[in-house]
């Protein structure tokens, strides 16, 4: 038997039939076993059954949006520089496939749309905004010509203000609220209450909080968020015994990097 909440418990079999309503959503897509933020490692994840993949998304100098995390180019590309001092030519002639393996020599940063093209019916794409709001104008095009419905996109950031000029501007599509959390306050790393967090997410029309999921989130977090009407996903998680925790809470989605190794556990 698995406990779900205090006083609920569940068979096996309808744990298993709970535990498949829970998102899977490949970290940077498959990024364990392919280099992040690539169309691999896109790829990678909706053959290996992810219910969604998040990709990181920046502008280029002359305001592309391409796939890509890091504020640095030196970890994936091997180079000084950013991503913004780069034209989306001088984008795609770096090689960010290298630094993982040999194998994955050539892979390029991909364009935004060329990723939302990918997304299989029934799936979606968790696109988190690496930039302030000045990003919204050509994400708006981007989405609107990628052919998607709008459930087949939700957008993240850390940025509460790009969060809300986003739900502003184009208020059919979900968007969450990325944090930090820790349910034990730490004077030394601090970060926002729950109860802080939901106000936010409604004073801005949000629709769901993405928390860190090893930050000790939990069932009286997750009964605050729903009571709120707020959606409730967590990052980045790649073990199971947490992950049932988390499913045990009430979780939503779980991010995590490798997608069908996790959903594969959790079945057995």
């Amino acid at each position: 038997m698995k406990r779900l909440l205090p006083g609920i418990m569940l068979s096996a079999s309808l744990w298993n039939a709970y535990a498949a309503d829970v998102e899977i959503i490949a970290h940077r897509g498959a990024s364990h076993d392919a280099p992040e933020n690539t169309m691999a490692s896109v790829r990678l994840a909706w053959e290996r059954n992810a219910d969604g993949v998040e990709i990181d998304v920046m502008l280029s100098k002359e305001g592309s949006i391409v796939l890509f995390h890091d504020k640095s180019l030196k970890r994936l590309a091997g180079r000084d520089g950013k991503i913004g001092d780069l034209t989306l030519a001088e984008i795609r002639q770096l090689d960010v496939g290298k630094w993982k393996a040999a194998k994955w020599t050539g892979e390029r940063v991909p364009r935004l749309a060329e990723a939302l093209a990918t997304i299989p019916k029934g799936k979606r794409m968790f696109v988190e905004l690496k930039t302030g709001p000045e990003i919204v104008p050509e994400l708006k095009r981007v989405v609107a010509a990628s052919g998607k419905a709008p459930e087949q996109i939700i957008f993240i950031s850390f940025n509460y203000d790009t969060c809300v000029r986003i739900k502003r501007e184009i208020p059919q599509y979900q968007v969450a609220h990325i944090s930090r959390f820790r349910n034990r306050p730490n004077p030394a790393k601090p970060t926002p209450t729950i109860e802080k967090l939901i106000a936010g997410a409604k004073a801005g029309n949000l629709d769901a909080l993405d928390l860190d999921g090893n930050g000790g989130v939990g069932a009286e977090e997750a009964k605050k968020m729903k009571r709120a009407g707020l959606g409730f996903y967590v990052w980045t998680i790649n073990d199971p015994k947490r992950a049932r925790e988390l499913i045990a809470a009430g979780v939503e989605g779980i991010t995590t990097d490798r997608p069908g190794w996790l959903r594969d556990q959790l079945s057995r």
